[in-house]
């Protein structure tokens, strides 16, 4: 349907008309010096379906050319790149953005709406520098520590490389490396980041990058504040010896009133006590994962109230109240000694009872090497007791084989029967 004349000046005023994109550093290549072509109203935006300046260049050698998909009315509103349509901060998804931020960006979907949107935000931006990012995403706060852990710090260059050769997956490319296209096994269909809309990915619904990424940050670490609401004290843990109360002090006076700050030397941690549980709940949120005093990583962790502190030793719960598993190959408790009977007799060595006592009195045999004295010329072998002392034993040799309480003596095993067999031998 042809419109009127009038209507269309008025939508040419309203064509945009741009000198250079607003890209991501990713975008624009890792050359400085980098040549581009400028088509004046060469294509729609897909958000906007308005016309606007494309531009179109090579971000680096082996690498595929890109050109800008949205206008920048539509990049100003998102705060994103015109071609990845990454956020410009943190490079990251705009659910993921907008998630971190809690804000939410009602933009119209019908044409009529979406029109008088667009003239509202323009005329927003003809006021300010153009510099910003305008609506809800202008208003928003400036950080946010789930986005801090996520964003991309570094260009991820490998984003620029060139698509899949079709011809390759079905075996009919005969350019061979001069192919300007990836000869690499395509990604599996089935894969979820393979189905990627442009407008789901703008509007921040149903975007399958996006989704990782908040699968990603709801897996991190951390650190939940105790029900009680009487415990402001905060463990810090890993403090070395180059870490003293004055660093500690003038990290942790930032977030509210500190009442003490006790360091324990010999396990190398410290507790922070805070005036305020609102002043705790602070500095254990801006700490948490990222502290780092002197040039060492502290571990910070909620402390423990008077009732968990008093049962740390019934329950088994280690310094911080987390319970320790038993340690495998540990031996049990010992079992406890058995009750002494002050009437009984001490058994030290294990004796039998009916042994007669002259066995506690009885020598040695001679060590190895050296020959016995003949019976009757050696030592007594028990202190003469009068009519009362036992009749003399047999020599150890001539005794019939007994009981042999001890290794030492056994005749075979200090080789006295050698010694003897050898006398005899002579």
């Amino acid at each position: 349907m042809a419109t009127s004349l009038g209507s269309n000046t008025y939508n040419r005023q309203n064509w945009e008309d741009a000198d250079f994109p607003i890209l991501c550093q990713t975008c624009l290549g890792e050359n400085p010096y980098i040549r581009m072509t400028k088509e004046k109203y060469g294509k729609e935006c897909k958000i906007c379906a308005r016309p606007f300046t494309v531009f179109r260049w090579c971000p680096g050698s082996r690498m595929r050319f890109k050109k800008t998909e949205v206008c920048q009315t539509c990049s100003k509103i998102k705060n994103v790149c015109q071609t990845c349509l990454l956020d410009l901060e943190y490079g990251l998804p705009i659910q993921v953005r907008d998630t971190g931020l809690a804000i939410k960006e009602d933009i119209p979907r019908s044409d009529v709406n979406k029109e008088y949107y667009t003239q509202n935000i323009e005329r927003e931006l003809a006021n300010s520098d153009g510099t910003r990012p305008v609506g809800q995403v202008g208003k928003a706060p400036s950080s946010s520590d789930m986005l801090l852990k996520l964003a991309r710090t570094t260009p991820y260059y490998k984003r620029n490389r060139p698509h899949i050769c079709s011809f390759w997956v079905k075996g009919e490319c005969k350019r061979g490396e001069e192919c300007p296209y990836r000869h690499e096994k395509p990604t599996d269909p089935d894969d979820p980041l393979a189905d990627q809309n442009i407008k789901d990915r703008y509007y921040g619904i149903n975007d399958p990058v996006a989704d990782k990424l908040l699968k990603r940050a709801s897996a991190m670490p951390r650190l939940d504040p105790p029900e009680d609401k009487t415990i402001t004290t905060l463990y810090i843990g890993g403090l070395g010896d180059n870490v003293t109360d004055g660093d500690l002090k003038n990290f942790f006076y930032q977030f509210g009133e500190i009442r003490t700050i006790t360091i324990v030397q010999r396990q190398q941690c410290a507790f922070i006590q805070f005036a305020t549980r609102q002043a705790a709940e602070m500095a254990a949120e801006k700490s948490f994962n990222k502290l780092i005093i002197n040039g060492r990583r502290l571990t910070v962790k909620w402390g423990r109230s008077q009732a968990a502190r008093g049962n740390e030793g019934k329950d088994g719960l280690s310094e911080m109240g987390t319970r320790l598993d038993p340690v495998p190959g540990l031996p049990g408790a010992l079992p406890p000694p058995p009750a002494l009977d002050e009437d009984a007799p001490a058994n030290y060595f294990n004796l039998d009872p009916s042994t007669s006592p002259a066995v506690m009195n009885m020598t040695l045999p001679p060590p190895p090497g050296i020959n016995p004295p003949p019976p009757g010329f050696g030592p007594p072998m028990f202190h003469p007791m009068g009519h009362m002392a036992p009749p003399m034993p047999p020599p150890l040799s001539m005794r019939p084989p007994g009981q042999i309480h001890y290794p030492s003596q056994d005749p075979q095993r200090m080789g006295a029967h050698g010694a003897h067999g050898s006398r005899h031998g002579d």
